[in-house]
């Protein structure tokens, strides 16, 4: 009877093994063994460095997220997992939740700017920055103190639109900080990269709900972010501004992809990489075991961008094949 059910078991594992589906690499989302969220690419020579959120809320949690990621490619299709940079704790000033964070190089080195939960001593969200002599970390507190804290920001309708920091660095060296939640606020940095170098300041931007992502192609500047008509939209989706300088007047050119499945967040990320772009993302649409995912149980994703003559982009369309579709010609 034992090798009777031994032969039928070996039976059925061969038969689950001949008609389960490899795994293309390059297809969404881009990681299967851990929930992600709020990709944020790096180019560094010829890799990139994908900083994630990291995602472990079960059940009906909305969001637990105590630790960063990061992952290299060398090619946007196979990616190496780097393991944790950085807990929300290691800002000692900090008390939980490891949210959206964008690494920027300078002068050899990376600045990590990260959205965390403030202790009791400044309650409400908060900005902190950490550095590293590698991409990969380990990362430290660079200041000790959060950059930004939520009494920084009295104009903000509630505790948490001190989130979601994007950092450019311009063509005449001058970095800036820019980030919120309802209100899209911008900064000057010093360069030393970890303190403000003048006011912080809005911008006006038409639905502009969180997760500002700043770039530049040639004389055009892209101001993309999270966005949702409360008149019409359940769950947010991507927009785009452009302007002459990086403090505006920003035009708003519409949007650039609809909502993310099974979830109310989603995140830009924009790159360059080798001469070709690229679009980042994340939706829910990944189950892991017993776990399907949610609004706390995101995935991140990646799909090719293309631009018109005028500097425009071209909609992006949400797919399965991700990076392993051919590129337009």
């Amino acid at each position: 009877m034992l090798k009777i059910t031994s032969l039928i078991m070996a039976g059925l594992m061969l038969a689950t093994t001949a008609t389960a589906e490899p795994r293309t690499p390059g297809a969404n989302p881009l990681f299967t063994d851990m929930f992600t969220a709020d990709p944020a690419p790096l180019v560094v020579g010829d890799t990139v460095y994908l900083y994630t959120g990291h995602d472990e809320a079960r059940g009906e949690e909305m969001f637990t997220m105590k630790d960063w990621r990061v992952f290299s490619s060398k090619d946007l299709l196979t990616w190496t997992a780097h393991g944790p940079i950085m807990k929300a704790t290691d800002f000692k000033w900090a008390a939980k939740d490891a949210w959206a964070a964008q690494t920027i190089e300078k002068d050899g080195k990376f600045y990590f700017y990260a959205a965390v939960e403030h202790d009791k001593s400044q309650p409400g969200k908060a900005i902190g920055v950490a550095v590293s002599d590698s991409p990969t970390g380990p990362f430290v507190d660079a200041r000790g103190t959060a950059l930004i804290h939520n009494q920084m920001t009295p104009q903000g309708p509630h505790t948490w639109d001190d989130i979601d920091p994007t950092v450019f660095i311009d063509d005449d060296g001058t970095a800036w900080l820019i980030w919120g939640n309802f209100n899209c606020y911008y900064a000057k940095l010093k360069p030393n990269m970890i303190a403000l170098d003048g006011p912080i300041k809005q911008f006006d931007l038409p639905h502009f709900e969180e997760g500002p992502w700043i770039t530049k192609r040639g004389d055009i500047y892209y101001l993309t972010y999270a966005s949702r008509d409360k008149s019409k939209d359940k769950d947010e989706t991507i927009s785009y501004a452009t302007a002459p300088s990086i403090t505006g007047p920003w035009t708003f050119q519409g949007v650039l992809t609809g909502s993310a499945k099974n979830s109310f967040t989603i995140h830009p990320g924009i790159i360059t990489f080798k001469g070709k772009d690229y679009f980042f993302y994340h939706d829910a649409s990944l189950t892991i075991g017993d776990q399907t995912g949610a609004i706390g149980r995101r995935a991140v994703r990646a799909e090719h961008l293309y631009y018109n003559p005028d500097g425009t982009m071209q909609p992006v369309t949400q797919t399965e094949a991700g990076l392993t579709a051919p590129r337009k010609q």
